[in-house]
């Protein structure tokens, strides 16, 4: 079965690589709608180390953390970040947050991190300047009181009479769609 899956998977992946080059508003609007999907089914908040499959391993859906909202939004377009964040640490590890106390990347915990997913979508060139206008789709990371990170992705609605989207994130009590984009220090802006 699993050698049928994955060519279809492959054809899937391809397809919306191409559309991305095609119709890249397409594919970040496709991204927020993910992300917003999460909402009431993502409930709770546990950053508990879990042992994954590889790739496109996850926690059970209706828990995660922050990063988990953007994994998942991710996977919804083709793109599995577990295993590109993996792939990319084992070829550059010195290039990626070691606060941890890892010696080598851990498929399980590295792409539910906040500073390594920062750290990829700037490898990957999608950062954007900190005065652009937020777009559906973009990933905004935030630093908390504290000095915890915390990450989102722009809903396609704005906030009424306020001309800034709601954000969807995990920041406690499960996937919710807020208005937070300016509640924290903003110290991230990655446009896909």
């Amino acid at each position: 079965m699993r050698a049928i899956v994955m060519p279809a998977l492959l054809l899937t992946v391809l397809a919306g690589s191409a559309t991305a080059e095609q119709n890249p508003a397409a594919i970040r609007h496709s991204i927020a709608r993910a992300a917003a999907r999460q909402v009431g089914v993502t409930t709770r908040y546990d950053p508990a180390y879990v042992r994954l499959a590889y790739p496109n391993g996850d926690v059970p859906l209706g828990r995660g953390v922050c990063a988990d909202v953007i994994v998942r939004a991710f996977r919804a377009i083709g793109v599995d970040l577990q295993m590109e964040i993996h792939e990319d640490m084992r070829r550059n590890f010195a290039a990626y947050p070691h606060g941890w106390g890892l010696a080598a990347p851990d498929r399980n915990i590295d792409h539910r991190r906040v500073p390594n997913l920062m750290r990829y979508f700037e490898r990957r060139s999608k950062r954007v300047a900190a005065e652009a206008p937020y777009e559906p789709g973009d990933i905004i990371a935030w630093r908390l009181p504290g000095g915890l990170y915390h990450i989102g992705i722009a809903a396609e609605d704005n906030v009424p009479g306020k001309g800034r989207p709601y954000m969807i994130h995990n920041i406690g009590a499960g996937a919710r769609r807020e208005d937070i984009l300016h509640s924290f220090a903003i110290i991230g802006h990655y446009r896909w």
